[in-house]
Order: structure tokens, then sequence, then C-alpha cells
């Protein structure tokens, strides 16, 4: 039998980027390696479980058939999680030394945990948090409680 949904799983995560190289050096300049099957027009990073790929925003518009237009809150944050307040603040202040732009500064949060945000060269928004009840694995994913991998 054929399951015909939807696995619970996120496979890439694609940024529409203003220029690609220039979004490549930033990630990079943040410590991460690009992939050999990175190409001119598109850029990937390995991450721990998922693929980040950076396109040009307008291509990846028309791919998707949609307009290109809206530069303010997309309402999707990117969420970078750490296993201490000491690693919340030297990542936020890491991206900004890469170019990042501090959107938020660190703080202890409602939900108990603590974190801040900074935007990347397109505005993409980035969590960086210390979630005191939510464990990473050895790999630094999280494991939400009663789930399976």
């Amino acid at each position: 039998m054929t399951n015909t949904g939807l696995a619970p799983r996120l496979s890439i995560v694609t940024l529409g980027v203003a220029n690609v190289p220039k979004a490549r050096a930033f990630y990079e300049a943040l410590g991460w390696q690009a992939s050999s099957a990175s190409q001119e027009a598109i850029t990937f990073f390995q991450l721990s479980g998922v693929v980040l790929a950076l396109f040009d925003r307008n291509a990846l518009a028309d791919d998707a058939n949609v307009a290109p237009a809206g530069d303010g809150f997309r309402a999707v944050t990117l969420a970078h999680n750490v296993t201490s307040e000491a690693e919340v603040d030297a990542a936020l202040a890491h991206a900004v030394n890469c170019g990042a732009r501090l959107v938020k500064e660190a703080t202890k949060v409602f939900w108990g945990g603590y974190s801040g945000y900074f935007a990347d060269l397109d505005g993409h928004l980035w969590e960086v948090a210390y979630n005191p009840f939510l464990p990473l694995d050895d790999a630094g994913r999280p494991v939400l409680p009663g789930s399976q991998p």
C-alpha cells in the first residue's frame, strides 16, 4: 500500500536572496562550508539534517509562480538552538561581526528560555535560542518529547 500523505520531513530551506555570491560569502563567514554541488546561481549548505539553499529571489519567485515583491515581515523565522545563554550571546555577536544586523538583543523570554534575533544580508530572520526544555542530541538537533527520529 502506498502512503499518499506527506511525511513529516523538511529537506531543503531555500532563501531567496538579492545576490547569491554575497549571500554565500556571508554564510561562509559564519563558518559554514558550501557544498561542491553549489553552482553560480545556487549555493547549498549541509546543515544538521536539512540543506540550506541560497537562490536568486526573483528567480525563486518565478519558479513558484508568485510575485517577488515583499520586503516586510515574512511570517517565518529560522532558528539555531544552542546549549547555553552564553552560546546565544556568542553566536549573535559572531553573526553581527560577519555582517548580520542585530534585530533583537538576547534576553530571557516569556517561555522560559533565552534568545535574540539577527537578520542576514537579505533580511531573513534567524533566532538564536537556548531552550532548557528542548534538549539537543549529539549532532545538535532538537529532540521533542515523545518523538521519533
